[in-house]
């Protein structure tokens, strides 16, 4: 071998070896595939929660296509792997490292999870992403959840939802005593205050309840998902109003350690993604229910009509005594509303000479 070959083939081997080491970082992040199980609260087929913009599907879709297959997400409906409302502890547990739902499920274990579906009377979907993504109220959402080994996100918003289906007119604060209805949350607590015998239903259970009689009245999501569940048919009395809820967020929870062991750059796609679906979702949400409600009004009899306003101020003032009384006992569930309540009030101050301004004197 002459010199000149020699150095010829040593300045190769030193050059392989530099681009060896350069490219073994991304070598190894290439080759570092995970595959995670997700659950949900609704059923496989769920429009919104489970198929179409802004689901759970479409979340571990385009996680897929932004990680370049590199993060795969197998998705399961309710009582496909876990009963409906078992995912806080499923997550917890790691059996699951994500699930698909809403906080307000899991008041059982934390109260204050509570504000990070709706707070009834509280803020609208451009108020909670203005408090999510600007305000802390992620930071705080995980704070609450770090004595459970989690993290979380929103990942989705129904925007503001209908008060319910009701089988007899709701009249007087008198005519909710005795009623049994299926409601979730926080306004499942202020309508119990109130004399009504709460019911938690999935979403698949409530229109054989409502239909048998098992149930009076029920609250699901708004007109597009109550059609397709056929509540119509079991009830015609249609109140709006959205008090309980005017925002409802979807919840992405994973399980910290899980998270933990992710690359950088695959967090922040699923915290990409998640954003995503959360204004997908919600404008999907805006063009279904517009027409669903249409329908439902013109073509099947529904009679849609706000409650009383002697009502509405019944609620609000029981809904102030429960956070009250809340408050008064948790100084996590405290920290959180005085922030939730704070940012509130710098919005609604906003939002009068803005968005509500625009409906009352421009729309026409």
């Amino acid at each position: 071998m002459t010199r000149s070959s020699t150095l010829a083939r040593r300045t190769a081997l030193k050059a392989g070896l530099a681009a060896g080491a350069l490219g073994a970082p991304a070598l190894a992040s290439a080759q570092g595939n995970f595959n995670w199980k997700m659950t949900s609260a609704y059923p496989k087929g769920s429009p919104f929660y489970m198929d179409g913009p802004g689901s759970a599907t479409d979340l571990a879709k385009r996680i897929r296509e932004m990680s370049g297959g590199r993060l795969n997400i197998q998705v399961f409906g309710a009582g496909e792997l876990i009963p409906a409302f078992e995912g806080f502890d499923a997550v917890r547990a790691g059996t699951v490292e994500m699930n698909h739902a809403n906080a307000y499920f899991w008041t059982g274990k934390t109260f204050a999870a509570q504000y990070f579906t709706a707070v009834p009377f509280g803020m609208n979907f451009q108020g909670m992403n203005g408090w999510f993504y600007d305000g802390g109220g992620i930071d705080l959402w995980n704070e609450v959840y770090a004595p459970f080994g989690m993290v979380a996100m929103p990942c989705g918003n129904t925007g503001v939802q209908m008060t319910g289906w009701f089988k007899k007119e709701i009249k007087t604060v008198a005519d909710l005593k005795g009623l049994k209805m299926r409601i979730p949350g926080l306004a499942g607590r202020v309508y119990a205050n109130l004399g009504v015998d709460v019911k938690v239903l999935p979403g698949g259970e409530i229109f054989p309840a409502l239909e048998r009689g098992v149930i009076d009245a029920a609250e699901f999501v708004g007109p597009f998902q109550d059609r397709r569940l056929g509540l119509q048919k079991a009830a015609k009395f249609y109140y709006t109003t959205g008090w309980h809820e005017p925002a409802t967020v979807s919840e992405l929870l994973i399980n910290k350690a899980a998270w933990g062991r992710l690359p950088k750059e695959l967090q922040s796609i699923v915290e990409n993604a998640a954003a995503a679906c959360n204004v997908i979702g919600e404008g999907w949400c805006q063009k279904a229910n517009s027409d669903a409600m249409e329908d439902l009004v013109k073509n099947q009899g529904v009679i849609a009509r706000p409650l009383p306003d002697a009502v509405i101020a019944a609620l609000r003032a029981e809904t102030n005594k429960v956070l009250a009384e809340a408050v008064a006992k948790d100084p996590m569930t405290k920290k959180v509303h005085d922030s939730y309540m704070a940012f509130k009030a710098k919005y609604d101050r906003w939002s009068e000479v803005s968005e509500e301004a625009y409906q009352l004197k421009v729309r026409g």
